[in-house]
């Protein structure tokens, strides 16, 4: 049959079905149906792409917010007591939590927090001084707080006492008492790479002979006569009484000049600066006289034993101290025997006039600033006359004997 004729141009235009088999109403249904078929499996697939991108999304922030949570709650820690060694320094007015980074810097601890929660369960970390600390590397939080408050992990504490000389000196008795040097070097002390090493007393000794005091921090005032001084005792009175931080594992030079910087420092505090002076005495021979009256005195006389000495030397008379005789025989005794004062040496005040050519011990504040002012007053002997280290003091020979027997009396010598 021919097709019918072609609708007029613009109007609408009916296809007609290709050629070929019909299909039935079941053929129809059955495509119809999985057409319909194709369509969920694709809408299931697709589904499956959003859910899978959904899970992605969801565990990227699970992910993130478990690492969050971990963070808040799992602190990077270390087990036991460590390994190794460290020598760690705390500074003045550290805090906790700046110890705890120090620690974590040095390899002691796994983290800043490792040791401030362990710390927040114990109050002594509140009392942690400055200085250096022995600890071991890959310390637990717990183990490096233990360690920081026991005292025996402190290393490179000096304490230097009034009347302390360079040298060990030794009683009557037989005990001896560790000089500056000797205590300088026990402070050096510290484990490091599985050994115990220190300065020697035979390193500070060789660096106080022969380096240039000025390049040490001796103080300007006092380098011509320390340049000039015994070798062996140029540094004698410089290192003043009081405590420092000696750093373990360092040199001799550099302990020197740690010690210098410090106490250097409390020598002008206390006002020996270099334009001190006092009756005619420079600035170096009023430190030998704040010497003097530290190892002659308990404290309430100094000023006494100061104006003593000045009144001497106003009037060229000799000294006469035991101190001076015992001095360089490194011996801590109130007399002297006759064969030491017969023993000529620049420290015999009995056989020279004048002041020592160096200090004789460390002097203290009371003992400078006795030196600095003395106490007013006409004397010019005094001794021991009381066992608590009382003075009697005497204006004549005649008054001074006096005295003396009292101190026998007394009990005093």
């Amino acid at each position: 049959m021919p097709l019918p004729p072609e609708p007029p141009s613009g109007g609408p235009r009916r296809v007609s079905t290709p050629p070929g088999p019909f299909l039935t109403r079941r053929e129809e249904l059955a495509a119809r149906r999985a057409e319909l078929r194709e369509i969920a499996r694709r809408r299931r697939r697709r589904g499956l792409f959003v859910l899978l991108a959904a899970l992605v999304l969801l565990g990227a922030v699970f992910g993130g917010g478990a690492y969050l949570v971990g963070s808040a709650f799992f602190t990077d820690d270390f087990d036991g007591e460590g390994q190794g060694d460290a020598v760690v320094r705390v500074l003045d007015g550290d805090s906790t939590r700046q110890i705890g980074t120090m620690l974590a810097r040095r390899g002691v601890v796994a983290s800043p927090e490792a040791f401030t929660e362990a710390a927040a369960e114990e109050k002594k970390v509140l009392g942690i001084q400055p200085g250096y600390y022995q600890m071991r590397l890959q310390m637990s939080g717990e183990a490096a707080v233990a360690a920081m408050i026991d005292p025996s992990s402190r290393v490179g504490r000096l304490e230097i006492r009034g009347g302390t000389q360079l040298d060990d000196t030794r009683s009557p008795d037989g005990t001896v008492a560790p000089g500056v040097i000797s205590l300088i070097s026990q402070a050096s002390c510290a484990r490091i790479d599985g050994q115990r090493r220190c300065v020697s007393p035979e390193e500070l000794r060789q660096v106080m002979a022969t380096a240039d005091p000025a390049s040490l921090g001796v103080p300007q005032w006092a380098v011509e006569d320390v340049a000039r001084a015994e070798p062996n005792r140029r540094f004698e009175g410089l290192i003043v009484p009081g405590l420092y931080d000696v750093a373990p594992g360092t040199s001799a030079t550099d302990v020197w000049k740690s010690l210098f910087a410090v106490s250097v420092a409390q020598l002008e505090a206390s006002g020996l600066t270099s334009d001190a002076s006092h009756d005619g005495l420079a600035t170096y021979e009023l430190l030998v006289l704040a010497s003097l009256a530290e190892k002659e005195a308990i404290t309430p006389d100094m000023g006494k034993v100061a104006r003593v000495i000045t009144n001497r030397l106003d009037i060229n008379q000799r000294l006469e101290l035991d101190s001076t005789v015992n001095y360089p025989l490194d011996l801590q005794a109130l007399r002297t025997t006759a064969e030491a004062r017969g023993t000529a040496g620049p420290y015999n005040s009995y056989q020279n006039t004048g002041l020592p050519p160096t200090p004789i011990a460390a002097p203290g504040k009371d003992a400078i600033a006795a030196a600095l002012a003395p106490e007013a007053g006409p004397w010019t002997f005094f001794v021991r006359c009381q066992k608590d280290g009382t003075s009697c003091f005497a204006t004549s020979l005649a008054e001074h004997q006096a005295n003396v027997g009292q101190a026998v009396r007394n009990g005093a010598f």
